[in-house]
């Protein structure tokens, strides 16, 4: 099997939010300059403003207009992402994780890449001692093949989604963690998707918080990058 992650990766912790759609963009900045050997490849982190990210297909109902006001209406700013997918909400409780790589054939991995990280996270997250796993929850929102759930004795709750984008010469793999402080996302993805008509159980919204409490976004990312290291070589710039 053909080796998933660079030998090195340098990790970019973002301190300061560009806002809601900035930040979207910025990653796909990133991966154009990966692509043309400005950047080396990359993790970047961030802790995000409180955004409502719609998919594409999103944009097409005609309830859009109303979803991207009750994303107002909460204290989320609505952006649209260019991957697919369904709506997802993030703030500051959550971290993104873009891993950014150079790939000359960046297409032929694409699939396998979404199962590498879906077990990457999964590890992660049970080295701090949550039970977690990789699959769809029925009626999760954002539903994934590859979405990273936790369970408790009474249900399971989606933890991680990952999405993908691809160019010729480089790759971008996203993944949001949702860590604290789930109670906003719920209510904001209920109202949002409500506006869509889109059917979903809220009751698979949670965050890592919820299953084991005290765990912190700070633990979260030093447990991913422990993961990482033992696959390549990190440093900071």
């Amino acid at each position: 099997m053909n080796r998933i992650v660079a030998p090195r990766l340098e990790v970019r912790k973002q301190l300061i939010n560009l806002g809601a759609e900035a930040d979207l963009h910025h990653a796909l900045d990133l991966l154009g300059q990966v692509k043309t050997g400005l950047q080396g490849d990359m993790l970047r982190f961030y802790r995000p403003e409180p955004t409502v990210a719609f998919g594409q297909r999103d944009t097409r109902l005609a309830g859009f207009s109303a979803a991207e006001q009750a994303s107002r209406d909460n204290g989320f700013m609505p952006a649209v992402r260019r991957a697919g997918g369904r709506a997802a909400a993030y703030h500051q409780g959550t971290l993104i994780v873009d891993h950014i790589q150079h790939e000359n054939d960046s297409i032929a991995g694409a699939k396998g890449r979404f199962g590498f990280f879906g077990d990457l996270f999964t590890q992660a997250l049970r080295s701090l001692g949550v039970d977690a796993g990789v699959g769809e929850i029925p009626g999760e929102y954002c539903p994934g093949e590859f979405s990273v759930f936790g369970r408790s004795a009474s249900s399971s709750v989606k933890l991680v989604g990952t999405a993908q984008r691809v160019v010729a010469g480089a790759w971008l793999f996203s993944s949001v963690i949702v860590v604290e402080n789930s109670a906003p996302i719920r209510k904001v993805l209920v109202d949002s998707y409500a506006a869509l008509e889109l059917q979903w159980d809220p009751a698979t919204a949670g965050a890592v918080e919820d299953l084991r409490p005290g765990l912190s976004v700070e633990d979260v990312e030093a447990a991913i990058l422990a993961v990482y290291a033992k696959h390549t070589e990190l440093f900071e710039s």
